[in-house]
């Protein structure tokens, strides 16, 4: 079994950014009550979910470290060192984890309020707006920061020992 750590935080840091730009969004449609066409219509809350990533069956070739042999060699044809450190160098195909699975409305993305002075108010007074919470947007907002942080952080850690061990 083989992991690339750089695939891992990667896909984590690019998941938390699309998490942090559909909160934003949110953040910026808190009282949209108008479709991008000046059309009625109230924007819903949007919401993301993850999938981890882990496909066994492109951890095997000649892209990859080794992952029985005690020694390291070189492919020239592909330019790829093969080591025995059961992880992986995929040339771009990500073999470990997560990935934006879908971005979907919440449901109730919709409150009704009274405010007769609002312009798309009804008859009654009533107007539809976004429920979306300022606060658990913004507490959302922290947590993907400090995921993408931490997952940046995993990344940079890997190269300084990767350029340590180089040094040996």
């Amino acid at each position: 079994m083989s992991f690339n750590i750089f695939d891992i935080a990667g896909s984590g840091m690019t998941a938390q950014r699309v998490k942090m730009d559909t909160i934003a969004s949110n953040i910026a449609n808190i009282n949209t009550t108008r479709q991008p066409d000046g059309s009625k219509g109230v924007y819903v809350k949007k919401d993301v979910s993850f999938r981890t990533i882990y496909e066994d069956t492109v951890n095997r070739g000649y892209s990859n470290f080794a992952s029985n042999s005690p020694d390291a060699e070189f492919d020239p044809r592909t330019g790829n060192m093969l080591i025995n450190a059961n992880v992986a160098l995929n040339n771009g195909v990500v073999t470990g984890g997560v990935r934006v699975d879908e971005i979907y409305e919440a449901e109730n993305g919709v409150k009704t309020v009274y405010d007769p002075s609002h312009p798309d108010a009804d008859e009654e007074g009533y107007v539809d707006l976004p429920n979306i919470s300022l606060v658990e947007e913004m507490v959302g907002m922290i947590s993907a920061s400090r995921a993408y942080e931490a997952n940046a952080t995993v990344a940079q850690n890997v190269t300084t020992m990767m350029q340590t061990a180089m040094n040996i």
